[in-house]
């Protein structure tokens, strides 16, 4: 007997373990009874056997008859059919849970092609043992029965669904978010197949969720409002690069005017392209994507799209229309009259997918088919490359492809294209243009005009019934649908210096009612799908702050927090005293909410901005500080300035000054110290020695003594198979300068790792370290040392801080 079984029989004990019990079962099932014969002879010792010569046919009957020897045989005969059936009767698994998890599929059950070829006999068995149950209605109120439509309409009073909702909910977790039903994570362990998919192969994420906002007017028009509510960092809306449609701006919304106060959210800006030039003689040149709007097409009717967040809707759309107020009346003022600016509501009249990894352009290429006759010959140069492109990532940062594809379910199931061997392209011969970015899902009337498929599923699938050679994709008819989509590259990915596992992707816009035609052919390519959980993680593995788990003092994050600190806390009371954390002896008040009054020493709304006397003294003019994020793709341009100067809070009004006098916003009207001391930067925790940073940890700063004692300490061997209580001797007698937003084990890097906010002015101490402290084990000169504790824990952790700074556009 092992030494290692999990049961022990001894010590007088006869009972039988379920292995051994079953193992038992199964053997009695499978054994065959034998007839007993009685011995003719007195002798019970057995003689020898009668040899018959192998070479001669001597002592065979002439003939044989078949019923003696079937009644001879008949207990043998009647006891192989009984083990037989008791064989295969004894087993308590089915066809299907033989199969492994991965294939395991509902629909196996009832439909035997769903199973293997070599299991299909066994199960039809099955299936025609078990007893058909006919769903009977009852009789009386037929009429007042509910359709199924009716059903799933009633089921959608107070949130909306997805039009890939119901393939969603039979295979990922569902919740009630931002007024959807909304995937959260699948139903099978799939969280690191899901990354291994968005770094090496392909994944998609249903986005249609996404509010889309319509601008119409003329080109200054729309350039004045998005002027007032946008981001000045970084060229504006008005730049040739966006304006004409060729690239899509990443950006943020504010308040209209309240630049750097009243951060709203990000922001996806997209220009309708302009349109093709008409010339008499047939020889006119296309303006270049990078050539300013020419004073012609200044005053002429554009279109704009804006999407963002759903969570930030309502005050995204108040404040464009608040924007568009503005602007207005200053024109009206300046003596311009009939200036008009329509703002619309898409958000139902369009899909979005997001196809992420580096297999993504292969996934796109196999699953959607152009239509015959487009003559551009750089958008035929780009989809010849975009089966060899080895990642999106060569391709030109947010730039736009418009073009139509046939319906997709008329060459279903497809499969991803293969690059050819040998070919290194990679696209970066293609560059954004005009007509390429050109599409007819610009137009209302194409929109609505497709808003169904003319042709459904089944009388698609009729028609591939009636192919001669089975399993041949459908030709397009005159009939069929040719559906305009736009194909935009997506990234990542955070700035150079702040480094980071960039993922790479596109993202494919398409029109309403066509979810369930596109959204099967990407899946059957073998690509994985993503719910909420997946998409946050891309995020945080590539290295970037994520929306709103990562944006302080935005409307979307006091709503994301409440709601975090209201499940943490549930999470909390269930569990017993003996097994969950005692936060009274680690002394941590309420440690499910981020309190960043506390950390800014302010005190909270309620409070009227008082301050905090154990945090710090008062100070002048501190009651109107305004807690703000500073985000953009200037601020490691502008920490760098407010750092070389010996009065901080001066320059960093000046800066702000300077950034909104190019957007004609004026100055401040807040004081440079309230300015200062209310501001926050991302900033991203690496952990030096060992640790896991988590959700809401306090960073701490450390002086130069404490730096270089914790260097020793971290150097300092722990004993084999301990560990220390606490890596420092001493105790952070400050108050916390910051917290983690977001901290878990990364994948990529093979460590743990945060994404945090800290205090501006702290930042700005943090860097006048030493040198040598500074420097010390980082490639990176601004990375200075802290400490970071998680509020489950007393022990205080290493980790040196990076400026989190947005990718280049």
């Amino acid at each position: 007997m092992s030494q290692f079984q999990k049961r022990k029989n001894g010590g007088g004990s006869d009972e039988m373990t379920g292995r051994e019990k079953k193992k038992v079962r199964v053997a009695e099932a499978r054994t065959i009874p034998v007839q007993y014969v009685a011995s003719t002879s007195s002798s019970q010792v057995a003689g020898p056997s009668k040899v018959v010569p192998m070479n001669s046919l001597k002592g065979l009957p002439s003939a044989i008859d078949i019923e003696k020897i079937v009644e001879s045989r008949a207990f043998e005969i009647g006891a192989m059919q009984t083990a037989m059936k008791t064989a295969s009767s004894s087993s308590t698994q089915r066809v299907w849970q033989t199969l492994p998890r991965h294939l395991r599929r509902r629909a196996a059950s009832h439909d035997v092609r769903r199973v293997p070829k070599r299991l299909r006999e066994r199960a039809v068995a099955e299936m025609d043992a078990l007893p058909v149950k006919k769903k009977k209605l009852p009789q009386r109120g037929k009429d007042k029965h509910e359709s199924r439509t009716d059903s799933l309409l009633r089921r959608q009073k107070d949130k909306a669904w997805l039009e890939t909702h119901i393939w969603h909910s039979k295979r990922m977790i569902m919740e009630n978010i931002w007024g959807y039903r909304l995937a959260v994570k699948p139903t099978e362990k799939a969280y690191r197949p899901s990354h291994r998919a968005s770094v090496q192969g392909a994944i998609v994420h249903d986005a249609s969720y996404y509010s889309l906002v319509e601008l119409r007017g003329t080109a200054d028009t729309l350039i004045g409002t998005l002027n007032l509510c946008c981001d000045p960092q970084g060229p504006g809306p008005k730049a040739a690069r966006f304006v004409n449609g060729t690239r899509t701006h990443e950006t943020h919304i504010y308040e209209p005017g309240q630049y750097p106060l009243g951060l709203i959210a990000p922001i996806s800006i997209m220009w309708q392209p302009l349109p093709e030039p008409i010339d008499p003689k047939g020889k006119g040149k296309e303006p270049s994507a990078t050539a300013p709007i020419p004073e012609s097409q200044r005053n002429t009717g554009r279109v704009v799209w804006l999407r963002f967040h759903p969570v930030s809707h309502a005050q995204a759309l108040s404040a464009l229309q608040a924007a568009a107020s503005q602007y207005l009346s200053k024109k009206k003022a300046d003596g311009y009259e009939g200036i008009k600016i329509q703002i619309v509501d898409l958000k139902d009249q369009i899909n979005v997918f997001e196809i992420m990894g580096p297999q993504a352009s292969q996934v796109i290429r196999g699953a959607l088919a152009t239509v015959p006759g487009d003559q551009r010959d750089d958008f035929k140069k780009f989809w010849r490359s975009m089966g060899d492109i080895q990642t999106s990532g060569s391709v030109p940062r947010n730039m736009v492809i418009g073009f139509k594809v046939l319906d997709p379910r008329l060459n279903f199931p497809p499969s991803r294209a293969r690059p050819l061997p040998g070919n290194q392209a990679n696209g970066e011969h293609v560059f954004p243009s005009i007509s390429l970015a050109r599409s007819d899902i610009w137009d209302e009337k194409t929109r609505l005009g497709l808003a169904k498929p003319k042709f459904t599923k089944q009388e698609l699938d009729n028609r591939r019934a009636n192919n001669l050679v089975p399993g041949t994709p459908l030709e397009a008819r005159r009939q069929d649908n040719r559906v305009p989509v736009l194909l935009i590259q997506r990234s990542l990915e955070a700035s150079k210096t702040t480094g980071g596992h960039a993922i790479h992707g596109w993202t494919l816009i398409i029109p309403s009612g066509w979810g369930m035609a596109f959204w099967p052919s990407f899946v059957f390519t073998g690509t994985r799908v993503a719910g909420q959980r997946e998409r946050q993680t891309q995020a945080y593995e590539a290295g970037t702050a994520y929306f709103p788990r990562d944006y302080p003092f935005s409307s979307a994050y006091e709503e994301f927090s409440k709601a975090k600190e209201a499940e943490m806390k549930a999470s909390w009371d269930r569990k017993p005293p003996a097994k969950r954390t005692n936060f009274q002896k680690l002394d941590m008040e309420d440690p499910f909410s981020p309190h960043w009054d506390e950390t800014m020493g302010i005190r909270s709304a309620e409070e009227k901005g008082a301050l905090v006397s154990t945090q710090r003294e008062p100070q002048s003019g501190d009651a109107e500080v305004k807690p703000w994020l500073l985000r953009g793709p200037e601020v490691a341009k502008i920490i760098h300035t407010l750092s070389s100067t010996a009065i901080p809070a001066e320059m960093l009004e000046k800066e702000m000054n300077t950034l909104r006098e190019k957007r004609s916003l004026g100055h401040l009207v807040i004081t440079p110290r309230a300015l200062l001391q209310g501001g926050l930067v991302v900033v991203k925790v690496n952990v030096c020695t060992r640790g896991l940073p988590q959700d809401l940890a306090l960073i701490y700063s450390l002086d130069d003594e404490e730096v270089k004692r914790a260097l020793i300490s971290a150097k300092r061997k722990e004993p084999s198979g301990e560990e220390e209580e606490n890596e420092f001797t001493f105790v952070p007698r400050n108050a916390p300068i910051g917290r983690v937003t977001t901290g878990n084990y990364s994948l990529s890097i093979g460590q743990g790792y945060g994404v945090g906010a800290i205090l501006l002015s702290k930042w700005l101490d943090l860097l006048k370290q030493q040198p040598e402290t500074r420097q010390a084990n980082s490639e990176c000169p601004w990375a200075p040392y802290v400490t970071i504790r998680n509020t489950n824990s007393n022990q205080l952790r290493l980790a040196r801080l990076e400026l989190l700074v947005e990718g280049d556009a």
